[in-house]
């Protein structure tokens, strides 16, 4: 009678451990999947790799899966091409049959840093869908003014024989127009010039910054001063990102 008692005793024990011990799990196992939002040349891209690296965690961006799938074939690849092709916008539902095809990989078991995507809010509220079942999310939205970015962008010079690159407003070449280190004559990329960064920055706010208040009423959105010196700004992110809202 005594050892029947024991063993039952036991028995439920374990059962109770393995329930503990599983939920422990799936609360350790919760995905970590980060969105980061800001105007061009914030400086989203950057820290979302920086963040990726520091997390262990792939970073995403739409650019970087439109070229894969074009350059592997793929047939969500074939039907981007087909729009590029004819200066079509790619429509929102391939773009999220892309993104969703990447997480379901097993590098993103553990979470994900997004870059570029959502652009708009039918793209946000797509997103939403796909994230239901995967658990929580945090968004990063770093804030720029309009006239730091346009120099930030347009003062950008490089050199087109060694790569170098510069910034006229806040790190100038020590040689003025020439490279400092092989003296070549500086230049600026078409899509650098201050009428495209403008423009581009019209269609952020037409377009994406109303992503901003979709977030804050979602309770998901933490502000982060993106004029911070860069190594400062990724600092003030893990800490948004490691605070329980």
């Amino acid at each position: 009678m005594m050892k029947a008692l024991i063993f039952s005793m036991c028995a439920a024990g374990l059962v109770f451990g393995s329930l503990f011990s599983d939920d422990s799990s799936e609360k350790a196992q919760e995905k970590m999947i980060i969105i980061l939002l800001g105007p061009p040349g914030s400086g989203k891209g950057t820290q979302a790799k920086k963040v990726a690296g520091e997390l262990g965690i792939p970073h995403i961006s739409t650019g970087d899966l439109f070229r894969e799938n074009l350059k592997q074939g793929t047939d969500l690849g074939k039907r981007v091409k087909e729009f590029l092709d004819s200066g079509r916008l790619v429509p929102d539902a391939i773009v999220v049959d892309m993104l969703e095809d990447r997480v379901s990989k097993p590098d993103c078991l553990k979470g994900y840093v997004l870059d570029g995507f959502p652009r708009s809010i039918p793209q946000a509220e797509a997103l939403d869908r796909l994230l239901a079942s995967t658990g929580s999310y945090k968004v990063i939205n770093l804030q720029v003014a309009d006239q730091t970015i346009i120099e930030r962008i347009e003062g950008r010079e490089s050199c087109p024989s060694c790569g170098a690159v510069y910034n006229k407003y806040s790190s100038p070449s020590k040689k003025g127009a020439l490279c400092e280190k092989c003296g070549t004559e500086l230049v600026q990329r078409s899509d650098d010039k201050k009428e495209v960064v403008e423009e581009r920055l019209r269609q952020y706010y037409s377009q994406t910054e109303p992503l901003i208040g979709f977030y804050e009423k979602k309770g998901k959105l933490v502000h982060i001063d993106g004029r911070e010196d860069p190594q400062i700004v990724f600092k003030e992110i893990m800490q948004a990102i490691s605070e329980k809202k």
